[in-house]
């Protein structure tokens, strides 16, 4: 497919799972089993419209780092076991490596700790011409941390500063954050990976079942499966308070790979093709002097 062809198809499939505005936003409107009509049986149409989505990426990406000028920032927040590893994997594989980096945000380090909770993921910003990719990131300070309170006092917050307001002040934050990189040209595109809870267990169950994936296998992740109730809420509230036009929300279905795979890579393009990039255009006087250069070759031995 030419890649225009695949920018209007990936704007079709993207847009039902995007968030502008959170005000309304309730996460039980959102099915994780949500195919739109597409069943197993089109596995491999979904296939062979994830490698054409690659291949756009890839030429997108190209005039991203030959032009300069903008970044992107993909953010991905999910339950455990909802794939952000597999996405991150199969959506980027065909990306340039020297112009794509990945962050992988776990517990704060006792360096964190010292700074402000935006602090970490400050440092690891792309560069223009550049992708970055968080897997998880300061939106851990508005989830984990919510449902866990008792880490707040390990983050050395004055305890003055702790109230009732800290989420709705973190949410104000981070907007602005987010609003201040849009303004510098960082494009924040965010997904939520939004996976049943059976589906979860169906998942640990494997990794528990399947020696080749018993290292996936984590008791803690089975913890955190108690305060799923919470977490439901917490990710709501996250998305109701910080899905805004220019740092959207992607809820996308998780319970079928495949098909969240190619929501990520539909949602990637359209964000890049809105920038309208394009390779830098060279002046009269660099259209001489590659001509020049052309001569000299053409007569060197």
């Amino acid at each position: 497919m030419k890649i225009k062809e695949v920018i209007e198809s990936s704007r079709k499939l993207a847009k039902p799972f995007r968030v502008i505005n959170g005000r309304n936003f309730k996460l039980s409107k959102y099915n994780p089993g949500e195919t739109l009509g597409f069943g197993s049986e089109d596995k491999p149409l979904a296939k062979e419209a994830l490698e054409n989505g690659i291949q756009a990426l890839a030429e997108l990406q190209d005039m991203l780092y030959a032009q300069d000028k903008w970044a992107v920032l993909l953010i991905f927040q999910a339950m455990d076991a909802a794939g952000k590893d597999g996405v991150i994997k199969h959506v980027m594989s065909g990306l340039n490596p020297q112009g794509c980096q990945v962050f992988s945000f776990k517990a704060p380090s006792a360096e964190d700790l010292d700074h402000d909770y935006l602090w970490r993921c400050m440092k690891c910003l792309p560069n223009r011409g550049h992708i970055g990719i968080f897997n998880r990131s300061y939106y851990e300070e508005t989830l984990v941390v919510r449902v866990h309170p008792e880490l707040l006092d390990k983050a050395k917050i004055p305890p003055s500063l702790i109230t009732k307001k800290i989420w709705n002040e973190r949410f104000e934050d981070i907007r602005c954050f987010e609003r201040y990189l849009s303004r510098n040209g960082i494009v924040v595109v965010k997904f939520f990976l939004n996976l049943s809870k059976n589906e979860q267990k169906r998942r640990f169950l494997e990794r528990a079942d399947v020696p080749d994936k018993n290292w996936k296998f984590s008791v803690s992740d089975m913890a955190e499966r108690s305060f799923w109730n919470q977490y439901q809420k917490a990710y709501e509230d996250m998305i109701r308070n910080t899905a805004t036009k220019e740092s959207p929300w992607y809820v996308v279905p998780a319970d079928n790979k495949w098909f969240s795979r190619e929501v990520v890579a539909a949602a990637v393009i359209d964000a890049m093709a809105n920038l309208n990039l394009a390779y830098p255009r060279v002046d009269k006087a660099k259209l001489a002097e590659i001509a020049r250069a052309r001569k000299a070759l053409l007569s060197s031995q």
